[in-house]
């Protein structure tokens, strides 16, 4: 077996096969074309779980489904807009440590849609949405989700069974959220268990491969560079979601043994390499990227790790949006020039999503203190208030350990369909993975007036 390539040449493959007419197409990557993608907010654990997949899936005979007598080439899809990659300079950074140069090089949604005639623009709106053009039909492609466990968006509107669930074309996930049961039991690749980092589960799931692959090619080079230095380089994109989710494997709420044994996997690849390696100044430099949102626009801040379900209520569909956020409510009022003007960006910003509930999640660390505030804004009907207002001044304050935020000042209720309630939130294990299924389970049944 020819050694494997760096991942800089892997996505130059994958490019290639994607832009390529279906007659071109070489025997590892005929019809259907196989697509890794991760989930809507397209974090860093998102993005670089899709690569590091799609990468050991497309070279790795360990990985080969049992139905496949020669291994697949998979495409590795960073599931938002191109434009969208300017906000994430953590990923720009981990690329570079990973020996690619420039983010023009992986593929994106706007390389999976046609440019739509006289706009010199690709798509209509954020991330899907509109009429968009894709340059694929649906039985020409399969799917294996990381990090999520059902297609969403654009792309179950697209690639789905139609009903927007996802489930068609999906061949296989890798996820540590709660199982929404549409991935099939018998799906050839079915991995859904918790832990503080989806990468984690990936790594567990090719490290054998990994191991072979090295094995094999000990001491020798690829057609574009040494071998260690290349597992090296795919170490560190697989340690840097993973020591950002668990903060540096220092959040007992999320570290579990699994995230231990993936890091100290991939470690062991860069020791081999001999490289300069600081798990510490790496997880600090990766830190200190994430968290910066100076340059952002309050609009910016709120799509940069943005994710959005809807729910059938009674005879109508509620959508329920999220925002993740690297700096506490504070940094928004200030970046907003106060609270009010924060309310008008909230308000502008849900009207533009169209959201009947609006959720920001903050979770940072000041002064060596690791904190999170919640703000949940309920719209568009007395039903809906009080299914969220029921959430969270019943059970769901205590669980989560919510406390008034700046004296109230965020709060606001007009008793005939929007309520709006920020807190200091004391329950650190519960980000987004806990806290959207129970907003989700609450808004199901709910009619909207």
């Amino acid at each position: 077996m020819a050694p494997h390539k760096s991942l800089r040449a892997f996505l130059a493959t994958a490019r290639a096969a994607l832009t390529a007419p279906p007659s071109k197409r070489t025997a590892s990557s005929p019809p259907p074309l196989h697509f890794v993608v991760g989930n809507e907010s397209a974090d860093l654990d998102s993005l670089c779980s899709a690569l590091f997949l799609a990468y050991f899936r497309t070279y790795s005979p360990l990985l080969r489904g049992k139905d496949h007598s020669r291994n697949i080439l998979h495409i590795p899809v960073c599931n938002l807009p191109r434009d969208d990659l300017a906000l994430r300079p953590e990923f720009a950074a981990v690329m570079r440590w990973a020996g690619v140069q420039s983010l023009d090089e992986v593929v994106t949604l706007s390389e999976l849609l046609l440019p739509l005639s006289g706009s010199g623009g690709e798509g209509k709106k954020e991330g899907g949405g509109g009429e968009e053009l894709w340059i694929l039909e649906h039985e020409e492609t399969r799917w294996v989700l990381v990090d999520h466990n059902v297609l969403t968006g654009a792309l179950a509107k697209a690639f789905g069974n139609g009903d927007g669930e996802g489930r068609g074309v999906v061949d296989g996930c890798i996820d540590h959220h709660d199982d929404e049961g549409v991935v099939p039991p018998d799906a050839r690749l079915r991995v859904i268990e918790k832990c503080g980092s989806c990468m984690s589960l990936v790594v567990e799931e090719c490290a054998k491969a990994w191991e072979a692959l090295g094995e094999e090619e000990k001491g020798g080079k690829s057609e574009d560079g040494d071998m260690k230095k290349i597992n090296a380089q795919l170490a560190k994109l697989a340690l840097a979601p993973i020591l950002i989710d668990t903060t540096n494997l220092g959040d007992a709420n999320k570290t579990t043994p699994r995230d231990e044994r993936a890091v100290a996997v991939a470690e062991a690849w860069i020791a081999d390499a001999a490289d300069s390696y600081d798990r510490a100044k790496f997880f600090a430099e990766l830190s200190a990227l994430k968290a910066d949102l100076s340059p952002l626009s309050i609009y910016d801040i709120l799509r940069k790790d943005y994710k959005e379900w809807v729910e059938e209520g009674n005879g109508s569909s509620l959508k329920l949006g999220t925002s993740s956020i690297a700096q506490p409510i504070a940094f928004l009022v200030d970046k907003a020039g106060g609270e009010e003007e924060l309310v008008k960006e909230l308000e502008a910003w849900a009207t533009r999503k169209e959201l009947d509930v609006v959720a920001l999640l903050t979770a940072c660390e000041k002064d060596g203190v690791f904190m999170r505030d919640l703000l949940v804004w309920a719209r568009n009907g007395p039903e809906v208030v009080e299914a969220v207002k029921g959430l969270f001044e019943g059970n769901g304050k205590e669980t989560l350990g919510l406390s008034t935020w700046g004296e109230g000042r965020l709060d606001a209720e007009d008793g005939e369909g929007s309520w709006r309630r920020c807190w200091r939130q004391a329950g650190l294990r519960y980000s987004r993975k806990q806290i959207a299924p129970m907003l989700r389970e609450a808004l199901k049944g709910v009619g909207k007036t």
